[in-house]
């Protein structure tokens, strides 16, 4: 078989199991059977497969322990559908070249076509390194039990021994070479007052205390900036007391500040610069979403770029942050359907996709064998 005949049935069998996975609810922590999709799909194409909870990986067929690896790594869980659906988002329809359905952006068009690449390369005999694929779960929420539980196993670690080791983790970019992208720490802050009645000139008002602590954050702008991610974005995006009552002043009130972090900064030096300007309790509820930074000049990105590719830097955290290796985002779809009423995928962009991938790949293949 030629190569555009082989790359038009990978393309055709991509779109198939697109519609699959779109038809099967695949909520966070409930991905269990959208894996079972990945799984037989995979072992009918006569993949050896491994699963670990809700994730699935696979090696090529002649995996040198040697080599450095390729981790093609995309996601399979979804968020929930928002209200403003006005199609049902688990029918998958195709209509003007447009593949609608929940999760056929974020991150579906990205994994099929990272899988597409995965079979095409999987029986080469003249690889100058691995690849393995993993479709993961719990993306949507930076869970445990996603890519950081994978690399948590020995069996899935021991495949990336080499120092060269990379990953490609597919989310939608129109293909675009996400070098940077922001970290995330979500805060969980608490103003304390003093209670009163609310018709007599008692207590201390925690809403108030909250108030002034939630007007530094919407105006405070750090020194540091980001040639590739711009400036550190902070948002409170909850606020709440635990009163029940209108004549209580409330000696207590919280609010969550979701913070975007730059390569500018660590985590930890955010949160310090925070807990110095706000006198309240600040409690982070993880730190572990660090805004990773790839070298330009990295073979991958550089065979990007010859391919006529973008750098930039992403607003938007995925797995790249949880992946100990050098990592580059890159996929088919655009960014703004992720999470959007009547979410789709133009059909063309899979298929340009599976191309880009195969072409990337096999760039830095022909790099690395000299």
């Amino acid at each position: 078989m030629n190569k555009n005949k082989a790359i038009n049935t990978l393309f055709e069998n991509a779109v198939s199991l697109l519609k699959e996975l779109i038809r099967v609810p695949s909520l966070s922590r409930q991905e269990d059977k959208t894996a079972g999709l990945i799984e037989q799909f995979l072992l009918q194409n006569g993949v050896v497969v491994y699963r670990s909870l809700n994730n699935v990986w696979a090696s090529n067929k002649y995996f040198e322990p040697l080599k450095p690896t390729v981790l093609l790594n995309s996601h399979h869980d979804t968020v929930a559908p928002n209200s403003q659906f006005t199609r049902d988002p688990h029918e998958p329809m195709i209509e003007d070249g447009k593949l609608f359905g929940l999760g056929s952006t974020d991150a579906g068009g990205a994994l099929v076509s990272l899988l597409a690449a995965f079979i095409y390369f999987h029986d080469s005999t003249e690889l100058g390194y691995n690849i393995i694929f993993a479709a993961t779960a719990e993306e949507e929420i930076s869970g445990e039990n996603g890519i950081a539980s994978l690399f948590n196993s020995e069996i899935f670690k021991k495949g990336f021994e080499n120092p060269n080791s990379f990953a490609i983790v597919g989310e939608p970019t129109r293909l675009d070479l996400a070098i940077a992208e922001k970290g995330l720490v979500v805060l969980d802050c608490i103003a304390y007052g003093k209670p009163g009645h609310a018709a007599r000139n008692e207590g201390e008002n925690a809403i108030y205390k909250a108030m002034t602590a939630i007007q530094w954050f919407r105006d405070y702008r750090f020194p540091l900036t980001s040639a590739l991610l711009g400036e550190v974005k902070m948002s409170v995006t909850a606020i709440s007391t635990p009163n029940k009552s209108h004549n209580i002043i409330p000696a207590e009130c919280s609010f969550v500040v979701d913070v975007r972090v730059t390569d500018s900064y660590s985590n930890e030096e955010i949160i310090e610069i925070i807990t110095k300007n706000i006198q309240l309790d600040v409690v982070p509820r993880s730190v572990r979403l660090r805004s990773p930074l790839m070298d330009p000049a990295h073979p991958v990105v550089q065979a990007g770029v010859r391919a006529g590719k973008n750098i930039f830097g992403s607003p938007t955290t995925s797995d790249k942050a949880l992946i100990p290796l050098t990592t580059l985002k890159c996929g088919p779809g655009s960014s703004e359907q992720s999470h959007s009423a009547d979410e789709f995928i133009l059909i063309k962009d899979i298929e340009e996709g599976i191309r880009f991938y195969i072409e990337l790949i096999g760039e830095v293949n022909r790099e690395m064998q000299g």
